[in-house]
C-alpha cells in the first residue's frame, strides 16, 4: 500500500522532502488528486499531497492581487473573488467531469502546474501569464522564492512562470502571487449555426482580426451542444461594458456578414455555453481517449479533416482553431499517426488527457522533445531535483 504524507504547514513539507532526498526516495505530489490520471503513473510509493496547505495568505481587491497558499480549493478561491466581482482571468479548467470524478475541480496548485487554461486564453493569455511570485521548495528540500507582488520582478530564471507546465517535477509550490481582474460586466455570445469546419475556421479568424475584441472563439459540430442538435454551431464571444458590447457586437456582425445565418445569446445561457466547453462537458461519461492538440489556428480544421480519413472520432474546436480536442472511438494507440498529421500540417503537440492505465504507460502521454530541448530539461531538472524524487517519470520516462 502507497504510504501518504499530509503535510499542513510548510516546514512540515520541507522535512518530508529533505527526508525523501537524503533516502532518494521518490514521491508522488498531488494537490487534491483531481489530475492524477492525467499524464503517466508516477514511479513511486509513497505521496505527498499538498492540499493541506491551504489558505489566503492576502487579498487586495483594489490592487487585483491575491496572494494564496498552493493547496487552496479552486472552488474557493473562485467564491472569494467573486463576491469582489472578480476572476482568474486565464478561466482555469475543472475536469472532474472528464475524469469521471467528483465536481471538486482541485486546487491552485494543480492548476498552475499544469497551466491549464480556459477558453478565454485567446484574449487574456495562459495561466502562467497570471503568476507574479511563487514559493516552493525544490527537490533538495530547499525553500526558494521567486518574483514577486508586481509584474516587473524578474532576474534570471522566470521560475514563477516555469513552474507551469512542470507538472510538479521541479518543485513543490507552496504559495502564489497571482493578478486578478474585474468580472466583464456583461457577456454575449455570437452564434453562427450551420458552418463546415472550414467555414468555421474563415468565420474565426475574420472575427479575431477584426476590432470587435473577441476573447473567444470556437466551433462544435452538429450534436455537441444543447444551443443546436441539428447543426453545427460557430461561437464567438465579446466581454466588456454593455455600451462597448452592443458597439463591437454590431461591428463583428458586419464584419460576418457573408455568414447570414446569425443568432446571439448573452448572459447565463452564454456564461453555461462557454463554462461547459471550458470544462469539456460534451466529453463527459466516457472513458475513450482524449487528446488535446494545439495546432496553428487556421490548419485545426485540416488535422480534423485528416483524423476523420482515418479514425472514428469527437472532436471540438476552441482558441479560434489552435486548440483541437479528440476522441478516439478505439483504445489505439494513436500518437504516431497523430503527431505526424500534425507536422504535415504546421506543426504543435498532441498531449493524451484521458486513457486507461496501460495505454497511458504505453505511448508518448506528452509531445516529444527533440534532443536539444531533452537536454535542457533534464539540466533543468537536475538542477532543482537533482535526485529525481519528485513526481519520476510523470511527463517522461527516466525523468
Amino acid at each position: 500500500m502507497r504510504e501518504g504524507f499530509h503535510p499542513t504547514t510548510v516546514e512540515e513539507l520541507e522535512a518530508v522532502v529533505k527526508w525523501a532526498a537524503a533516502g532518494r526516495i521518490p514521491l508522488e505530489v498531488i494537490g487534491s488528486g483531481s489530475k492524477r490520471n492525467w499524464g503517466r503513473a508516477v514511479q513511486s510509493a509513497h505521496t505527498l499531497r499538498t492540499d493541506g496547505i491551504a489558505g489566503v495568505i492576502d487579498y487586495e481587491p483594489a490592487e487585483l492581487l491575491l496572494t494564496v497558499k498552493a493547496g487552496t480549493a479552486l472552488d474557493d478561491i473562485q467564491a472569494l473573488l467573486k463576491e469582489h466581482n472578480q476572476e482568474l482571468p486565464f478561466e482555469p479548467v475543472n475536469l472532474s467531469a472528464v475524469f469521471g470524478g467528483s465536481n471538486q475541480a482541485g486546487t491552485i496548485g494543480g492548476v498552475l502546474a499544469t497551466n491549464l487554461s480556459g477558453p478565454r486564453r485567446l484574449k487574456a493569455g495562459a495561466a502562467r501569464d497570471h503568476v507574479l511570485g511563487l514559493e516552493a521548495v525544490s527537490g533538495r528540500g530547499e525553500i526558494f522564492k521567486s518574483g514577486g507582488r508586481v509584474v516587473k520582478n524578474v532576474t534570471g530564471y522566470d521560475l514563477s512562470r516555469g513552474f507551469c507546465s512542470s507538472w510538479g517535477t521541479l518543485a513543490v509550490a507552496t504559495s502564489f502571487s497571482i493578478k486578478v481582474l474585474p468580472r466583464a460586466a456583461k457577456e454575449c455570445t455570437l452564434v453562427l449555426p450551420g458552418l463546415t469546419p472550414q467555414e468555421a475556421s474563415v468565420a474565426m479568424s475574420e472575427a479575431m482580426g477584426s476590432s470587435a475584441e473577441v476573447s473567444s472563439a470556437a466551433h462544435l459540430p452538429s450534436g455537441f451542444c444543447p444551443l443546436s442538435q441539428e447543426h453545427s454551431i460557430t461561437l464567438l464571444r465579446l466581454e466588456g461594458i454593455p455600451a462597448s458590447i452592443d458597439h463591437r457586437m454590431e461591428k463583428l456582425r458586419s464584419v460576418l456578414k457573408r455568414f447570414p445565418l446569425q443568432e446571439f445569446i448573452e448572459g447565463q445561457p452564454s456564461r453555461k455555453t462557454w463554462g461547459d466547453l471550458r470544462d469539456l462537458i460534451p466529453f463527459a461519461g466516457s472513458d475513450k481517449p482524449l487528446w488535446k492538440l494545439s495546432v496553428p489556428p487556421t490548419a485545426g480544421q485540416q488535422v480534423i479533416a485528416e483524423l476523420e480519413k482515418r479514425f472514428v472520432i469527437k472532436w471540438m474546436m476552441d482558441w479560434a482553431g489552435g486548440l483541437v480536442w479528440v476522441e478516439m472511438q478505439d483504445e489505439g494507440p494513436h500518437d504516431g499517426i497523430l503527431r505526424r498529421i500534425i507536422t504535415e500540417n504546421g506543426g504543435g503537440h498532441a498531449t493524451l488527457l484521458r486513457g486507461s492505465a496501460e495505454l497511458r504507460a504505453s505511448v508518448d502521454v506528452f509531445q516529444p522533445q527533440t534532443e536539444a530541448l531533452m537536454g535542457l530539461s533534464k539540466r533543468l531538472k537536475v538542477q532543482f531535483d537533482p535526485h529525481r524524487i519528485l513526481n519520476p517519470g510523470r511527463m517522461y520516462a527516466g525523468m
